[in-house]
C-alpha cells in the first residue's frame, strides 16, 4: 500500500517538469539517446516510475518540434538509433530553467522545514529508518556544497562588479 502512495508521489513530481529533466540530462551527457534518458528518469525516481517509452519519445519528438533539441540519427548495422543533443534554443532554456530550480529549491527547503515543525508540534513526524537518515543527511549535506559554491561565485561576481 505505500509503496503504491509512494508510486504516484513520485510520477506526479516527475510528470510536470518532465521535459526540464530530459534537458537537464541530455545537457550534462552531451548527445544520448531515449533508452539512456528513460534510464536515467527510472534512477531519480529511484525506481519507483518510469515514462513509458511511447510516452518518452512523444516528449522528445515535440522538444525537437519546439526547437529545444537536435536529433541525429547513428546506425549499428541494421539498427537506428536516434541520439539528441541541445540546440542553443535548448542551452538558453536549460539556463533559465536552471536559475528558476535554485530559486525553487530554497523555498522548497522553507516549506519543507516548516512542514517538519508543524507535524512534530502535532505529534505527526515521520519516522525513517537509519539507513533513509543517512541518505538524507548526505543528501543535504550535497545540496549545502551546492549551495556553497553557488554562494562563493555570486560573491565573487558581484565583488568583481565593483
Amino acid at each position: 500500500m505505500e509503496e503504491d502512495v509512494e508510486r504516484r508521489i513520485i510520477k506526479g513530481l516527475f510528470t510536470v517538469p518532465l521535459k526540464d529533466i530530459i534537458l537537464v540530462i541530455v545537457g550534462l551527457k552531451g548527445e544520448t539517446h531515449g533508452y539512456e534518458i528513460l534510464k536515467e528518469l527510472e534512477k531519480l525516481a529511484i525506481g519507483l516510475w518510469k515514462p513509458s517509452h511511447s510516452n518518452l519519445y512523444t516528449i522528445l519528438n515535440k522538444m525537437v518540434e519546439e526547437g529545444l533539441l537536435e536529433p541525429r540519427e547513428e546506425y549499428r548495422g541494421r539498427v537506428r538509433r536516434v541520439k539528441y543533443r541541445l540546440t542553443p534554443k535548448g542551452l538558453e532554456y536549460l539556463k533559465t530553467s536552471n536559475d528558476l530550480a535554485l530559486r525553487v529549491l530554497y523555498t522548497a527547503a522553507n516549506y519543507h522545514e516548516a512542514l517538519k515543525k508543524k507535524l512534530e508540534s502535532m505529534g505527526e513526524e515521520r519516522r525513517m529508518d537509519r539507513e533513509a537518515i543517512r541518505e538524507y543527511l548526505e543528501l543535504l549535506r550535497k545540496i549545502r556544497d551546492i549551495l556553497d559554491e553557488e554562494i562563493n561565485a555570486i560573491e565573487t561576481e558581484l565583488l568583481s562588479d565593483r
